[in-house]
This record gives C-alpha cells, sequence and structure tokens, in this order.
C-alpha cells in the first residue's frame, strides 16, 4: 500500500528544474512541430511565387511583413535547432558523446548554437 506521504503536494511546472539534455530534447519536439505546422504556409506562398509575376510580387510584399519577418527568425531558430540537436542525438545514438558531461556539453552547444547562429545571419543581412 502506497502512502501519500511520499508523493508530491503540487505540481508546478515552472519550477521544475529539468536537465539540459531535456530543454534540448523538448526544444526539438517544439521546433518539428513549428516546422510541420508551417508547411502549408510555404507550400502557398512557393506556388503562389511561381504562378505569376504579380504573384510572385504578392508572395514577396507578404513576406515582407514585420510579424511574417519576425516569424521568420522563430522559424529560421527551430530549423537549426531541430537540424543540430538531430545531429546530436543521432551521435547519441551511436553512442558518441554519452558520457554525462559530453552529453550535458552537447545539449549546451545545440540550445546555444541555435540562437547565435541566427543572429549570426542577421547580422550578416543587416
Amino acid at each position: 500500500m502506497h502512502t501519500t506521504e511520499n508523493r508530491p503536494r503540487f505540481l508546478n511546472l515552472l519550477q521544475i528544474r529539468m536537465p539540459i539534455g531535456a530543454v534540448a530534447s523538448i526544444a526539438h519536439r517544439i521546433s518539428g512541430v513549428l516546422l510541420f505546422l508551417i508547411l502549408p504556409a510555404t507550400v502557398f506562398l512557393l506556388e503562389l511565387s511561381v504562378r505569376s509575376p504579380e504573384g510572385f510580387d504578392q508572395a514577396r510584399a507578404i513576406l515582407q511583413a514585420p510579424l511574417v519577418r519576425l516569424f521568420g527568425l522563430v522559424l529560421a531558430w527551430a530549423l537549426l535547432h531541430h537540424l543540430l540537436a538531430g545531429i546530436r542525438f543521432l551521435l547519441l545514438d551511436l553512442e558518441i558523446g554519452i558520457e554525462r558531461e559530453q552529453a550535458r556539453l552537447s545539449a549546451w552547444l545545440v540550445n546555444l548554437g541555435a540562437p547565435l547562429v541566427v543572429l549570426l545571419i542577421v547580422g550578416a543581412m543587416l
């Protein structure tokens, strides 16, 4: 028989301190969902841009809207994070970098690397 003394009294997800590997894993899933959900809009814009010169101008106008450009930064992060975390997980599956400190370091590199590369790309575009 279980006693209620061993059970948590409350579960506040904002107070749980996740290990860095868990943060990388959760962000990998979130980035994958974002990339999947944006596919219909991407296909629509591609189709619109190749339909006619007017369609190209419309697609370009949509992509130059400030809110869409901001969302583009989020998508750039999602793509880079998903790529870097995917490589990390493939290496872990091959038992490369599986030691605790190596795994933590690779998680930190993924979590900090993706936004850093996005910032570098934005800086290069300015």
